[in-house]
């Protein structure tokens, strides 16, 4: 069995499969992120692992080194920038490093920490996705000859859109201190953009307020909330 997986890491990559061999792994807390991400590299031919905060990014890092890591900038137990600095300082061979988030001013504080690139969400261009990664590879790592550009588009299944909705509700309930709306504001934006949905992104836009949000824009978010889970997250 050790055989096959070793044949199957040791593959080159090819203009179809441009990532195969390369293990990626993806700091980030949304399920329906994690699954548009999954999807791409099935098609690029690599392997995903994933941490859904700082502490569980630390352990595989502590197991093994990734060709390329892929950091949400809003994490809930600190920044990405953090850990993107962390890498940096990592001794031996270094991963790509990319920065990724809905909330493109986060693009600078990225790149100042280390990052080689930045994906916008939602990801889900194949194209896109590919070429981030490959622009920053070491030459020797890209398949060699010409690469169709693919239009692929993927679409994660909406009960990972449910899940992130659950987790969301769940953290409100817990942080009605409020230390926990920061959080939970770029949280559901980043679901929102990642799932085109105008309502979800009013709904953070009503959480980020400043000063925070009012008791009426609680009732609106938290109502917004049961309603779509109730539904399944059909949008």
């Amino acid at each position: 069995m050790s055989d096959t997986i070793d044949a199957i890491a040791n593959k080159p990559p090819t203009p179809e499969r441009p990532l195969t061999g390369l293990t990626v792994l993806l700091v980030e807390d949304s399920r329906f992120a994690s699954e548009a991400v999954r999807l791409l590299c099935l098609r690029s031919g690599a392997r995903i692992r994933r941490a859904d905060c700082l502490r569980s990014a630390h352990r595989h890092l502590r197991t093994y080194r990734p060709g390329v890591v892929i950091v949400d900038m809003g994490l809930p137990d600190g920044s990405g920038a953090e850990l993107i600095t962390e890498i940096r300082g990592l001794r031996g061979t270094l991963p790509v490093v990319l920065g990724t988030s809905g909330d493109t001013d986060l693009r600078e504080a990225a790149i100042a920490a280390g990052a080689n690139g930045f994906l916008d969400k939602p990801v889900e261009s194949l194209a896109v996705f590919q070429e981030a990664i490959l622009a920053a590879l070491p030459s020797e790592q890209r398949p060699p000859g010409l690469r169709i550009l693919s239009d692929t588009v993927v679409t994660p299944d909406p009960i990972a859109l449910r899940d992130d909705l659950q987790h969301l509700a769940e953290v409100l309930k817990a942080g009605r201190d409020g230390a926990q709306i920061p959080y939970a504001a770029h949280f559901l934006a980043s679901v929102a953009r990642s799932a085109h949905d105008a309502a979800l992104d009013q709904a953070a836009r009503r959480l980020g307020r400043s000063g925070g949000p009012s008791q009426a824009d609680m009732r609106a978010v938290n109502g917004l909330l049961a309603a779509r889970i109730a539904a399944g997250a059909a949008i």
